[in-house]
């Protein structure tokens, strides 16, 4: 088969569908190591203060790291020439070493400062691994799709199939490993299982993107330069829209990963019980919402300007949260049903706001580089478009400090251990699933009603703050508006022309 198809106006149909299909199980297993790995340790490790310190620590460095070798990744992948593509060998590369992570990190029964050194060791080789897949899968967008309708049409449909593969692993992964559903009948057992399930549908859908995705040869593409850390800083900090993108997707992305670092988890469990089925409930209905609108985005993206879609989504998202945070504070525990209705509901408008705003935002990004191009004359795919992990680690970063501290601060420790020693002792066959079930229910009775209040307040507060910060300065900063972008590439079409 093929590795390359000449360069066309229009995107094929073939790329279309066999692009985004590539990202289901990866973003599967992407979910379950950046939503999953904490609430793995908190609830079959032991932790001391100091462990669970030192484990949050090398979180927020190796996340750093990550996110300063995410332009360096991209840098790397756009001076690549292989017969292959420019991107392919490191989707290949990045993905393979990316399933021999995840496997071993929720295998691993080591317990204490053991785990901890081992711990260090695998997050930082997933730094490396995966930014290898990622930087050279997102990068393919502007590759395959130069058109403004082609790339909404690509961008919608591949955050659409990211989608299904992140609502896969919320819940698949939440109801396997705790509650009445759990495989093996303790965490231990079933983490080791459903991560080895993951990651087959992770290489599956990754073969369909490196045999059946056709990756143009653009002809007007100059030889690769000599790459450099210099170059990489040099390419953003020219590229002011790219930078006011940065910013902006920052303190979004900041505010999307929030909640659903751990918070959301362990405010559920503490306030109706150890059940992965309603965690899973609890964002079924998001996540559903949010595909119907990426698979009608490309429709609303026609009729409606990315300025009102940006306003739209921002909002909805903060209300959405003003309604997570009022149900949970006022409606009482006794009422859990209702209550969990309710709360569900509201962060059914959280997560369709905070869609329309990644879409958008994606597309902003992608954007840059015929802005780039237009000012520059060269379009820097690969660099520019590893600005997005980039800042997606960077807060990711940020993040996991902010639970860290909130974690500490709200005393879950404490709880967690208890389940945890309950979970180990039922993997090794000291006490009955039914005796380890009724002490986990026993433990969580005895959570004092502040500790879930205050987990509810900052997984709400904060990112609806964030959200409308976000806005406002996309609303004053960016300017690449639909008007501005076709005048761009009428200029650019017009230089080659007449080269």
């Amino acid at each position: 088969m093929p590795a390359h198809e000449t360069q066309g106006e229009a995107l094929s149909r073939r790329n279309l569908w066999a692009y985004p299909a590539g990202t289901i199980g990866r973003d599967m297993a992407f979910c379950m190591f950046n939503n999953y790995l904490l609430t793995y340790v908190l609830f079959t490790k032991t932790l001391t203060a100091a462990q669970f310190a030192c484990i949050s620590a090398v979180m927020v460095a190796a996340r750093i790291f990550d996110a300063f070798n995410d332009p360096i990744m991209g840098n790397i992948i756009e001076a690549t020439r292989t017969r292959w593509g420019k991107f392919k060998p490191w989707i290949a590369i990045g993905g393979l070493l990316s399933i021999i992570v995840f496997i071993t990190s929720f295998s691993t029964t080591l317990q204490g400062w053991s785990y901890v050194a081992v711990f260090g060791v695998l997050y930082f080789a997933y730094s490396i691994t995966y930014t290898m897949n990622d930087i050279a899968y997102w990068g393919m967008v502007p590759s395959l799709a130069r058109r403004a309708d082609d790339r909404n049409r690509l961008t919608s449909r591949t955050v659409l199939f990211a989608g299904v593969g992140q609502f896969l692993g919320g819940v698949v992964v939440p109801t396997f490993t705790a509650g009445s559903l759990v495989i093996g009948g303790n965490a231990v057992t079933a983490y080791r299982v459903v991560v080895w399930m993951v990651c087959a549908l992770f290489a599956g859908t990754q073969l369909i993107t490196l045999l059946a995705v056709r990756e143009p040869v653009h002809g007007d593409e100059p030889p690769a330069e000599k790459v450099s850390l210099k170059k990489t800083v040099a390419v953003i900090a020219r590229n002011d829209q790219l930078v006011w993108c940065a910013v902006i997707f920052l303190i979004f992305s900041v505010a999307q990963t929030l909640m659903g670092a751990g918070l959301s988890v362990t405010y559920l469990y503490f306030e109706f019980g150890y059940n992965g089925l309603l965690l899973s409930i609890f964002s079924i209905l998001g996540n559903l919402a949010a595909a119907v609108l990426m698979i009608v985005f490309a429709g609303l993206s026609n009729r409606f300007s990315r300025a009102q879609l940006v306003r739209t989504g921002a909002f909805a998202s903060a209300a959405g949260y003003g309604g997570i945070l009022l149900c949970g504070l006022v409606i009482p525990r006794e009422l859990w049903l209702f209550k969990f209705a309710m709360l569900t509901v509201s962060n059914l408008f959280a997560m369709l706001g905070q869609t329309l705003v990644y879409l958008i935002l994606i597309i902003c990004i992608a954007n840059t580089i015929e802005y780039n191009e237009w000012k520059t004359g060269r379009r820097e795919e690969g660099i520019v478009f590893s600005v997005r992990p980039f800042i997606t680690k960077f807060a990711s970063a940020l993040v996991q400090l902010m639970v860290l501290i909130i974690y500490l601060a709200v005393g879950v420790r404490s709880v967690t251990n208890r389940i945890s020693d309950l979970e180990n002792a039922a993997s090794q066959g000291a006490i009955s699933v039914a005796e380890k079930t009724a002490q986990i229910e026993s433990v969580l009775q005895g959570v004092p009603g502040g500790q879930s209040a205050a987990l509810l307040v900052c997984m709400t507060l904060i990112p609806a703050a964030l959200l409308l910060i976000s806005y406002g300065i996309y609303r004053k900063k960016y300017t690449i508006t639909e008007e501005a972008y076709e005048q761009m590439t009428r200029e650019i079409a017009a230089r080659h022309a007449a080269e």
